[in-house]
């Protein structure tokens, strides 16, 4: 494919898409060939895993132990969990133990341990795969759960962050006693066990301090139960150690996920309009906690069956590729428009930029 980055203009979507995967596959290989143990990929993952896990725990310990300040563990424990994301993509993918199903499901469920506020990792792989194929659109449920195509307003800052209010928001949106049912029974399958127990704590946890907070202005403090204040006891652990790390982690994932995807005027199948690169300086605070994902995520789309590791590795030659097939980078716009890849002047279509060297 000699000089097709320099005359991308004489491509269609599709030939620019098969360049980008092309090019990406490449540096993959690359550097497989220069890092022997990246071959080793069933080991890494586990071992990714393991680290995740043990920091996990050993933050939570030293918290526990009064070694460690409850900002430091949740921000620690944040960024762990953030790990066990990217390991349960690439599980959904069958990117590890594909033909050992005891440790790729052990894998399965250890991730969504570590992130109980999420979906059940099983269910969530045939979404994800969805989303895979119809990206962009109304039938893309993956991303229109967590605020993809909303407009932006206080409904979706609530939705953004918190499962169990984005799930109440459009049961009150549904304009039938059937629909919002179904809505009901569906967030309720999808979110058991671990979730339900999560989201209840942490509504848990936030009614208890917001109505000692109140009682103190008053001047008339609760007087409650020891039984209570015991359970709130362990809820406060939790939540500097597993909830708290997991709604910070969940509302940097959700708004970085919702807003480099694009919805609802993309060509069906066209993968240039279905991601941006969202990666702006002011953003790395929310990156931190969902594994730099508004930079490496679009890659994924163009090349689904690399590790997320690789794919970090490949960011600085995808990103040229990238840009140079017209790929977008930083479409701030996409705020103001719910989402929509459509530009201001009503213009739907590929922009190919120039490289700046």
């Amino acid at each position: 494919m000699d000089g097709i980055s320099a005359s991308p203009q004489r491509l269609n979507a599709a030939q620019r898409s098969a360049h980008i995967r092309q090019v990406v596959l490449a540096k993959g290989v690359e550097l497989r060939q220069r890092y022997p143990i990246l071959n080793h990929q069933d080991a890494l993952g586990a071992g990714i895993l393991a680290f995740a896990l043990s920091g996990m725990i050993g933050s939570a310990a030293l918290y526990i132990t009064g070694y460690m300040a409850w900002w430091v563990c949740l921000l620690l424990n944040a960024f762990f969990a953030s790990l066990t994301h990217e390991l349960e993509h690439d599980l959904i993918h069958s990117m590890y133990f594909r033909k050992q199903r005891v440790p790729h499901n052990l894998m399965m469920g250890l991730v969504w341990l570590a992130r109980p506020s999420t979906i059940n990792p099983w269910i969530r792989r045939h979404l994800h795969l969805n989303h895979h194929k119809v990206s962009g659109t109304e039938a893309d449920m993956e991303e229109r759960a967590i605020t993809n195509g909303e407009p932006w307003g206080i409904a979706r800052l609530l939705m953004v962050g918190d499962n169990v209010m984005s799930a109440f928001i459009r049961m009150l949106r549904a304009k039938t006693r059937a629909h919002k049912f179904s809505i009901i029974k569906r967030f309720l399958k999808v979110y058991a066990p671990l979730a339900l127990v999560h989201w209840g704590a942490w509504y848990v946890f936030l009614g208890f301090h917001a109505a000692n907070g109140i009682a103190h202005l008053l001047g008339a403090p609760v007087e409650w139960s020891a039984t209570m204040l015991a359970v709130m006891q362990v809820i406060d652990i939790a939540a500097v150690v597993i909830i708290g790390p997991n709604v910070l982690r969940t509302f940097c994932l959700h708004f970085v996920s919702s807003n480099m995807h694009y919805y609802g005027d993309v060509e069906p199948g066209n993968v240039i309009q279905q991601t941006q690169v969202l990666n702006p300086w002011w953003m790395w605070p929310l990156q931190a906690f969902c594994f730099n994902f508004g930079s490496s995520h679009g890659i994924h789309h163009f090349v689904v069956k690399e590790p997320f590791y690789i794919r970090q590795m490949t960011v600085p030659v995808a990103h040229k590729v990238m840009r140079e097939m017209g790929v977008r980078f930083n479409d701030f716009g996409t705020f103001g428009r719910a989402n929509r890849f459509v530009r201001k002047n009503g213009v739907v279509g590929d922009e190919l930029r120039t490289v700046r060297t």
